[in-house]
């Protein structure tokens, strides 16, 4: 009797969280909805280097199609995406940025007008431990660009940190802090030509 009662009461404790565990679980068109009216945030960010190197800075975000990572010393590096372009500014560099179209990229996936997660072909994978829930997404039309694995929180919902893997298999992942959403931010701050102009690039 005592050991039916014990298994009893394990099966009690294990459909509850199981339960719990799918209430937290997040739907592609809750997230959609989510990166859809992120219309701006800003924060800190550690990256996590493919050589397992770390870098820290701040990260500003206006969606549609703009986004910077201002990096902090030694790296003292800059990118920023604007116009269908993402630029690399190298502080160590006397060229200008390296530049690259912002749709062969996986970040374009998050930053385009409308996010559409449940489209077809366009997530790989979705994972749900209970707390975050897991999505890598890439574009249906070209997956040879990479992809990105997004992880998400529940109530409320938020972005948490995403890990990058580019048209070479190089992972980067980059661990948000405190990103902080709504709020003004300039266009400046993602304008490539005038930050080359700051720099004495033209």
């Amino acid at each position: 009797m005592k050991t039916r009662i014990i298994t009893f009461v394990m099966a009690f404790f294990m459909s509850v969280y199981a339960v719990a565990a799918t209430a937290q679980q997040l739907t592609l068109p809750q997230i959609s909805d989510y990166l859809n009216q992120l219309q701006t945030a800003q924060g800190g960010f550690t990256q996590i280097n493919g050589d397992g190197t770390l870098s820290t800075g701040q990260i500003y975000i206006k969606r549609p199609g703009r986004i910077r990572f201002e990096y902090n010393p030694p790296e003292e590096s800059l990118v920023v995406a604007s116009g269908g372009q993402l630029a690399i500014f190298d502080p160590r560099s006397n060229a200008g940025p390296d530049r690259y179209p912002l749709n062969q990229t996986p970040l374009n996936i998050i930053l385009q007008r409308n996010v559409n997660l449940s489209a077809a072909r366009m997530v790989t994978g979705t994972v749900s431990d209970g707390t975050t829930t897991t999505v890598t997404a890439q574009d249906p039309e070209n997956p040879q660009y990479g992809n990105i694995q997004m992880v998400f929180t529940a109530n409320p919902i938020e972005l948490r940190q995403w890990i990058i893997t580019d048209d070479m298999g190089n992972e980067t992942t980059l661990i948000l802090n405190d990103l902080q959403s709504g709020g003004q931010i300039g266009d400046i701050m993602f304008n490539i030509n005038a930050e080359m102009r700051r720099r004495g690039f033209e």
